[in-house]
């Protein structure tokens, strides 16, 4: 009998996947190496919606969309490097095994949620829309990690993700501080 390999999933299927926390999604992303410019664009596209949405908070211009978008791709990638670092030497379990593509895929595709972010320029939408985005990325993120690490606790990828948020968000802020505008 002869086995064939499906095809892997289209992007859009992958996007559909990821934002639905299918965890086949993300075991398929974790092993296709082409993958990572997908994981770099759903990023990327997330962190434009995060800048586009933004604009519900106040009146922003286009360097402060455009800020609060580097920003956001700042905060993913700093978010990503702890996440990394914790998932894989502080609580590692021990049959994980992960490189940094590997993870940086998966949680790439987690950042699918924030697409919902760019709603967030409609008058009374943006906090609705920063805040469920904010919370379905941080559980995708769960199920990336799950997956990417071998963990077979979803307490543990828990307590990886939350961990490296909360850090994430620290370095966001003290970023936005500084080089954020001023208000008065």
């Amino acid at each position: 009998m002869c086995m064939t390999t499906p095809p892997p999933n289209s992007f859009i299927q992958r996007l559909i996947g990821a934002a639905a926390l299918d965890a086949a999604i993300y075991e398929e992303v974790e092993a296709d190496p082409k993958a990572g410019i997908q994981a770099a664009a759903v990023v990327v596209l997330s962190s434009l919606a995060a800048g586009i949405g933004a604009r519900g908070f106040s009146q922003n211009s286009v360097p402060n969309i455009a800020l609060i978008s580097i920003l956001a791709l700042m905060g993913w990638a700093c978010w990503a490097l702890l996440t990394y670092e914790i998932g894989s030497r502080v609580l590692p379990e021990p049959q994980t095994s992960v490189d940094i593509g590997q993870l940086m895929r998966t949680i790439g595709f987690a950042a699918t949620p924030g697409f919902l972010r760019v709603f967030g320029f409609i008058p009374g939408v943006a906090v609705p829309a920063f805040a469920l985005a904010t919370v379905w990325m941080l559980v995708a993120m769960v199920v990336g990690v799950r997956q990417a690490l071998d963990y077979t606790s979803t307490g543990r990828a828990v307590a990886v993700c939350v961990l490296g948020w909360v850090l994430a968000l620290a370095f966001v802020v003290v970023l936005g501080l500084i080089f954020g505008p001023t208000v008065s």
